[in-house]
């Protein structure tokens, strides 16, 4: 995955961003290629995102790391007992998960933030072989409509049959899915939402909170 090229727009946005870089991070070594998911391998809990950001995992080569939304998400996590640190700022941080993993439905940083619906197309396999790898997964909390969306697209491929009607994106909202997994959707915690009291910090604490319950026994 780290090596794909199919999306001839998003491989010279990485790379032009990881070329100019911006100010405060002109001595960095950009990434700038596809971004990994990272966490436990045997996480019974499954974050799902949206895309790298342009200055975040596309310069730091992880997930969710070295931008606001991951400020936001990772201490979440440490708060509810999923990360030994509050914080990620680079791949050799020190930073683990415990029982839980974190990808996102595009590898790569895309303009402005917005997949188009080929590179989604294209993207997807990644995600299929994430969730056919990740074998305890139990919860999956969805951060976003988009990464909603884009897990449910995928579970056909994996032979499970999506429930009638399709459940229906809100914060906070719970799904029982048929294949025994519970899916739990989020606001993003983007700036758009967080600076505009969208997401709270009260309000993202309680979506973990309801992971850490829906995986008690």
């Amino acid at each position: 995955m780290v090596a794909c090229r199919q999306c001839p727009r998003l491989v010279a946005y990485r790379e032009e961003v990881g070329h100019t870089k911006v100010r405060r991070f002109r001595d960095w070594d950009y990434w700038a290629k596809p971004v990994p998911g990272f966490g436990d391998p045997q996480a019974r809990l499954l974050i799902v995102g949206l895309a790298p950001a342009a200055h975040g995992g596309n310069r730091t080569g992880r997930v969710f790391t070295g931008d606001r939304s991951g400020d936001w998400l990772y201490a979440a996590l440490y708060r509810c007992g999923f990360a030994n640190r509050p914080e990620s700022v680079s791949r050799d941080d020190g930073l683990r998960l415990t029982d839980c993993y974190i990808t996102a439905r595009v590898k790569c940083a895309p303009p402005a933030n917005k997949p188009l619906p080929e590179e989604f197309r294209r993207c997807r396999p990644y995600l299929v072989q994430e969730l056919q790898l990740l074998k305890r997964v139990r919860v999956v909390v969805a951060l976003g409509k988009i990464a909603f969306d884009g897990y449910l697209k995928a579970c056909p491929e994996l032979g499970n049959a999506l429930p009638r009607p399709l459940p229906a994106f809100g914060h906070g909202q719970i799904h029982h899915l048929p294949w025994n997994v519970t899916l739990i959707s989020s606001y993003h915690p983007s700036q758009q939402n967080t600076f505009t009291g969208k997401l709270t910090v009260p309000m993202f604490d309680a979506i973990f909170s309801k992971a850490r319950d829906a995986l008690s026994p």
